[in-house]
């Protein structure tokens, strides 16, 4: 069940990233006025002048603020939904077997090795 809920979360969180960009696009610059002034564009909007900034910039800061708390949101289920790792990266390091070689960590014995006659 954690699985469905991450999965919508990210969808949102998706969805809310893309909004802001076209929020971000839809504004006008802050030299866009200046053009405007002197008849090469029409200033006007759907809500006004000046009431197109705020409007638009009202909605863009709350959807990156929507955005910020989706990103925590996020982070904080993914780490908990995962299995817990090696905490090193060697642990979970296999070493090859070499034919006639005798790993490190075997245990020596106290024995000296003899001759056996052939």
């Amino acid at each position: 069940m954690g699985s469905y809920w991450f999965n919508l979360l990210l969808v949102l969180h998706i969805l809310i990233g893309c909004s802001v960009i076209g929020f971000v696009l839809l504004q006008h610059g802050k030299g866009a006025d200046m053009g405007a002034a002197f008849g090469s564009g029409a200033s006007g909007s759907l809500f006004g002048s000046s009431g197109s900034a705020n409007f638009l910039s009202r909605t863009t800061a709350i959807l990156a603020a929507l955005f910020f708390v989706s990103s925590l949101a996020l982070s904080y289920f993914a780490s908990k939904s995962h299995v817990q790792g090696p905490s090193n990266l060697m642990e979970g390091v296999v070493a090859p077997v070499v034919p006639g070689v005798v790993p490190a960590s075997a245990p020596v014995s106290s024995t000296p090795a003899q001759d056996v006659p052939k």
